[in-house]
């Protein structure tokens, strides 16, 4: 009896430890890649809590705030006024850390003029029933 209570314990926690992340986060990348993809930055960048973290490998670095990963987009992607290319993420590990907390690992591309290419991961927790990005490190 103890060995099935044991059990009935352990397989659910098993169960959402492998399970891929709910279908918040996978909406949520796709309503930020729309919202680049429409020029709207503002849209793009909803996915990110007020106090995520953005990290590249470029020369900015480290951006600490959602004020200033959306400077540091508009510098970078968006001096223009027009976004660069057409975004898209490939999932490839959708991962619940634990209720609230989500990993995503993706690979983005922006094909336009040039096709660009590279890894992000980010983690996710839910907040106020959205699920917002904490930390982004992209390359």
């Amino acid at each position: 009896m103890i060995g099935s209570s044991m059990m009935l314990v352990l397989a659910p926690a098993a169960i959402v430890a492998q399970a891929p992340a709910e279908d918040g986060v996978g909406k949520a990348m796709a309503e930020s890649a729309a919202g680049w993809n429409t020029n709207d930055l503002d849209r793009f960048l909803a996915v990110y809590a007020d106090d995520a973290v953005f990290v590249t490998g470029d020369g900015d670095g480290l951006a600490r705030g959602k004020a200033a990963i959306a400077a540091r987009y508009r510098k970078n992607y968006g001096a223009t006024g027009k976004l660069r290319g057409t975004l898209s993420f490939k999932p490839l590990v959708e991962k619940a850390l634990d209720p609230t907390h989500r990993l995503y690992i993706a690979r983005w591309t922006l094909t336009g003029d040039k096709i660009e290419t590279g890894m992000t991961t980010l983690v996710f927790e839910k907040r106020g029933g959205k699920w917002l990005i904490l930390s982004d490190h992209s390359s």
